[in-house]
């Protein structure tokens, strides 16, 4: 059974006048803000569409779905996105230039590292662009040895 939440999703998607890639003042899309804020269902419901970009980023600091899955710890968002050939799992935020692996790796997100690097188009070597730091010298870091 769909929450309030969901139905609403699926009802509003459902118009044709609705655009799902819609952004706000952030330049925050709806899946955006679900992958986010952990909601895997509404994930799902919205990559269900052709129609919505599953790498738009928001304007802000360039973060794109799957890094705010991954930075957030939302293991089963991160999973959903990873099916989809078309997700990207290296796009570097543009503020740090942290990718999904690296705020992982800094949060100490043992589960969601090993299914990022599942994908054999994840570069685990990557320095961000702030402090030329890789995944694993944030994890050394912060003590994460998992």
């Amino acid at each position: 059974m769909l929450s309030c939440h969901e139905g609403i999703v699926k009802l509003l998607l459902g118009l044709k006048e609705v655009n799902p890639d819609s952004s706000s003042y952030s330049g925050r899309t709806p899946l955006l803000w679900a992958a986010e804020n952990g909601h895997d269902v509404i994930v799902k419901i919205m990559l269900e569409r052709k129609d919505v970009n599953p790498n738009a980023p928001e304007t802000t600091y360039g973060r794109t779905p799957l890094l705010l899955a991954a930075k957030n710890g939302h293991e089963g968002i991160v999973k959903i996105l990873l099916e989809r050939k078309n997700v990207n799992p290296d796009i570097p935020d543009t503020g740090y230039g942290q990718t999904p692996l690296s705020f992982a790796a800094y949060k100490g997100y043992d589960a969601i590292v090993k299914i990022l690097l599942e994908r054999k188009d994840v570069n685990p070597d990557i320095p961000d662009t702030q402090y030329g730091q890789t995944p694993l010298s944030w994890a050394a870091e912060y003590g994460h040895v998992k």
